[in-house]
């Protein structure tokens, strides 16, 4: 019988560990399949921006090697600086997808499949890392919850996330995308190092906390090469570490594992061009370097604890005597260093994360608009049913104090303050959110499902009461492991303490000692005693019957939530998974088109213009420049120098003459975005801030450059009429033309969506002085940073640059011209200081626009699914608002304001249901910047002014406010508001 019983048990391991391995299998099929939506509607396809870089840069390492890529000085991008590439990239993704590509060879043919090129390889990279970091996730919530239950239902919701496919549909070639699995598994083998031994005692070191140690910190080594986030994970372990210590759960292993982790990891990091010295320098990594010293410290106190058996007390107190000295000894010298300049302040980024705000106060990253804080309605977005549920798993991990459920405690924290800082990090809360929701579902599972079965099982056959698995395992031993600890050492200490005593003469302290001994162990006693009554009462046949019934139940009412889930995901997915390159749209018929406008223009340059051709253009489309039609370019996403793309921004809103006296030295072509709908003229305030924030003599006085818009109509400004932008993108529109002896027109796209004209009477002289080797400045001789200089003819435009000084850059001291400067920006840009004679003059417009306002909503998706989107101007004022309406041929327009400029959408019928999610609160009545006796809703900072959050289901904090376009001057038959009258 015995026999038998070992074999049904092995049997019932093995049917568990099939049902954890199929579970698995379908999270790896939930995550590929989530993520091809891209490849699936439109081929192999890069996406976007950034990923155009990354894959040029891929493409590089492939075709010259790892010498000639750390040490690449770009001089087609940044024209004429150029960009070194080898000391300001993180190449884990580039090296990554190399030695993907070169090994199919070897492998594919033996699978029966045809190698992939390295394009095809770049686009499933975020796919393919989008299962491995699913599955590291599963093993980290594995060995922290001490379930592999939880482990399986964290990858599965890790698969499909939308805040981890955020980041890692196919075709979005970025560093995120293999970031998470870097820091996935980092994590894991952090806290598997952390897993006691039942064969070592005394809080001695394991083999686990060696071996595990050690690939921890090959893991943070390939994080720090893959993403610039890899200071999150470091101060991620270095918290957990300190908080083990602070609750006196200080071992030779936690020692073990974080000092190979910290050399290792360190010493990596270091040789990562962009990172270098940062880990001893920076002082936002100070905390890690310092739990390392002090762990030092503790472990040779510990060591003196075994060889001398000290006390408790005695313990203390060397640590004590250890600890004064160093720390003033590290005062000092920190205090030195400082003087002499060694640590490098805390980043702006860094610290911006601490400090309240919703505009940065630069006009660069005010144009990017990527730091809003999240919300509540984000969190839904981008997590769903698990943003309610999560909260139950943390709950779940605080009843369970292990040294490895600490830290997922620690990163659910740690990642939820983040994220509510800046919407990007969401991407942090993601895996922690998974992890939370699958403890939440696996400990349910355990208990009203896997376990009470398994009992009744066990008491049907009459066997042993079913064994624990693997994490569940090692969750036994360290209790046990703990309580023996707890029971020796106080044993231990107990004895010498009394020996002690008795030594003086102090019998009376050793009794009163061994009472409280005692009285500890009948306290302990009692409380077993407790726990295993309950046990009884749990494992009750009966109790078993209703643990099930109640389980099946669960089942049946999680089924549904998880299917809305699945598919919510899968819906956002597919959107996610657009190019934004190329896309689908229909014409005015109704036949859908694919509007591959871009492209076409980028090989446009590639097969029409010379190679050694420059081409200028707003920094966004810098890297397709570059990447698809492979010409050198002004600026583009590095975004590192701001005083350049002021300078661009300086030539695109200045009058044709003057920006072609400019443009002759700099570039070959122009190319702009046209066609409504988010084009250059939608980006146009940005443009001319950011060149106000560095040519104050753009707009004087005027940080928002208010008169550089439109009026009422669509009437251009005379500054918007004049600058060259505007004749470059309307030409041929309206009347309008580029002076064809200055820019002369001779590239449109397909749709209209971009044009291209090349720069007359270009400088020879200037362009052949750029490019002579000789003048650029080299840091030394012979090297391969050498930077290039801007031609000799603009010295007098370069010396009449203001360097800026941005809100968020604590680390630089401002003037007071800088800070009335800052004052203004803001001021203007909220709203409560309007331009003097700018559009709409400040006051409000007379008249009206011909508009009427049919009502307010939250939600975007309640305007339609046949919306155009444009934004500046059009978002902010009605008469901007109408004009674009009537181009785009649509009955109804929506607004967002957002300060300055806003949001619109013009739209050609409002859906059936739309008056269901009116609202009429006080975001709704946001004056508009030419009507101001009139709403035009409002987004973000205006919105949180007004005290509205966002609508359930929403990303953003918006207030739509819709109206209707009429002739103007008609009323309405029926009297009402101001709002009713239009």
């Amino acid at each position: 019988m015995g026999g038998a019983a070992a074999a049904l048990v092995l049997g019932s391991k093995l049917v568990l560990w099939s049902v954890y391995a199929v579970g698995i299998y379908f999270a790896c099929k939930f995550a590929y399949e989530i993520r091809i939506y891209a490849i699936v509607n439109y081929g192999y396809v890069i996406h976007e921006f950034d990923p155009w870089f990354n894959f040029r840069a891929t493409k590089y390492l492939a075709e010259h090697g790892w010498h000639a890529f750390f040490h690449w000085f770009d001089y087609k991008a940044w024209y004429p600086l150029g960009r070194p590439v080898g000391t300001t990239i993180y190449p884990g993704m580039q090296i990554t997808s190399v030695a993907i590509w070169r090994a199919m060879p070897h492998y594919m043919p033996l699978l029966g499949l045809q190698p992939m090129s390295l394009n095809d390889v770049c686009c499933m990279v975020p796919a393919w890392f989008g299962i491995t970091a699913s599955v590291s996730l599963g093993a980290l919530t594995a060995e922290c919850s001490g379930t592999w239950s939880a482990g399986v239902a964290a990858a599965a919701i890790m698969a499909v996330i939308p805040a981890h496919t955020m980041r890692s549909v196919a075709g979005g070639y970025d560093n995120e995308s293999i970031a998470l699995t870097a820091m996935c598994t980092t994590f894991y083998f952090w806290t598997r190092a952390l897993r006691p031994d039942p064969a070592v005692a005394d809080g001695r070191a394991t083999k686990a906390s060696v071996v595990f140690g050690v690939l921890c910190g090959a893991a943070y080594v390939y994080m720090v090469a893959a993403w610039g986030g890899y200071v999150f994970v470091v101060n991620m372990i270095g918290v957990h570490a300190a908080a083990l210590c602070a609750c006196g759960r200080y071992t030779s292993k936690l020692h073990r594992a974080y000092s190979l982790f910290y050399v290792i990891g360190t010493l990596g990091a270091t040789r990562v061009p962009p990172v270098n010295w940062a880990p001893v320098r920076n002082l936002e990594q100070m905390g890690p370097l310092l739990a390392f010293v002090g762990m030092q410290l503790l472990e040779y106190v510990e060591v003196q604890r075994r060889a001398r058996k000290l006390s408790v007390l005695q313990v203390q107190l060397l640590r004590a005597k250890l600890a004064l000295p160093i720390a003033l000894a590290l005062v000092g010298a920190a205090a030195l260093l400082m003087q002499v300049g060694y640590f490098g302040p805390l980043s702006a980024r860094v610290r911006g994360l601490f400090v309240k705000h919703t505009r940065t106060g630069n006009p660069l990253v005010d144009s990017v608009a990527e730091h809003q804080p999240a919300n509540e309605q984000a969190y839904s977005h981008y997590l769903h049913h698990i943003y309610h549920i999560a909260p139950y798993g943390f709950f779940l991990s605080l009843v369970r104090f292990t040294d490895a459920n600490l830290f997922i405690v620690l990163y659910a924290g740690t990642a939820y303050f983040f994220s509510n800082k800046m919407a990007r990090l969401v991407i942090l809360l993601g895996p922690v959110a998974s992890a939370l929701g699958g403890v939440l579902l696996g400990v349910a599972a355990d208990q009203l499902l896997v376990r009470p079965v398994a009992r009744l099982g066990s008491r049907i056959l009459r066997l042993p009461s079913p064994p624990a698995t693997g994490a569940a395992e090692a969750a036994a031993a360290e209790g046990a492991e703990e309580e023996e600890e707890e029971e020796d050492r106080s044993g231990k200490d107990a004895s010498a303490s009394a020996k002690e005593r008795r030594k003086k003469g102090g019998k009376g302290g050793a009794k009163a000692e061994a009472a409280l001994g005692e009285a500890w162990s009948h306290a302990r006693a009692l409380g077993a005693l407790a726990m295993e009554g309950v046990e009884l009462v749990y494992a009750n046949p009966v109790s078993c019957l209703l643990r099930i019934a109640l389980g099946a139940y669960a089942v049946y009412w999680c089924v549904p939530r998880g299917r809305e889930f699945y598919d919510y995901s899968h819906q956002l997915a597919e959107g996610l998974s657009q190019p934004q390159i190329m896309f689908k749209a229909k014409t005015y018929n109704g036949q859908e088109v694919m509007v591959d406008d871009y492209r076409e223009a980028y090989w446009w340059l590639r097969d029409k213009t010379p190679e050694d051709a420059r081409v200028m253009a707003w920094w966004d489309y810098g890297y397709q420049i570059t990447g698809i039609g492979e010409r050198t370019t002004i600026a583009d996403g590095n975004t590192w120098n701001h005083e350049h793309i002021a300078t661009l921004g300086l030539i695109l809103s200045g009058n044709e003459q003057k920006a072609h006296s400019i443009a002759r030295h700099l570039a070959d072509y122009v190319l702009v975005w046209a066609g409504g709908g988010g084009d250059d003229l939608a980006k146009s305030p940005h443009m001319a801030r950011i060149g106000n924030s560095v040519f104050r003599d753009i707009c004087p006085g005027d940080p928002t450059c208010s008169k550089f818009g439109f009026y009422q109509g669509g009437q251009p400004t005379p500054m918007m009429e004049e600058c060259l932008l505007y004749k470059l993108t309307m030409h041929g529109q309206r009347g309008i033309a580029a002076n064809e002896s200055l820019f002369q027109h001779v590239f449109t796209s397909r749709y209209g969506k971009v044009r291209i004209f090349k720069v007359r009477r270009v400088s020879l002289k200037s362009k052949k002085w750029v490019a002579d080797p000789a003048n650029r400045r080299c840091d030394a001789p012979g090297s391969w940073y050498c930077v290039g200089q801007y031609p000799p003819a603009l010295a007098p435009l370069i010396a009449r640059r203001k360097n800026f000084a941005q809100l968020e850059d604590f680390n630089t001291k401002r003037s007071s011209e800088d800070e009335a400067y800052d004052k203004e920006y803001h001021e203007r840009m909220s709203g409560r200081k309007g331009p003097s004679d700018g559009p709409g003059g400040g006051g409000g417009s007379k008249g009206r626009p011909g508009l009427w306002y049919l009502g307010c909503v939250g939600a975007e998706a309640l305007l339609g699914e046949e919306r155009t989107y444009s934004g500046g101007a059009d978002g902010s004022t009605l008469a901007e608002a109408r004009a674009f309406a009537k181009e785009a041929g649509s009955r109804y327009v929506a607004l967002a304001r957002s300060g300055m400029d806003g949001h619109a959408f013009a739209i050609p019928a409002l859906p059936p249901g739309w008056k269901a999610g009116s609202l009429d609160d006080a975001g709704c009545s946001t004056p508009c910047l030419d009507f101001q006796e009139y709403g035009c809703g409002c987004a973000d900072e205006l919105c949180a002014e007004a005290g509205v959050s966002a609508v359930r289901g929403e990303e953003h904090v918006r207030r739509w406010a819709i109206y209707e376009v009429v002739a103007k001057g008609k009323k309405k038959a029926k009297k009402g508001s101001p709002k009713d009258e239009m």
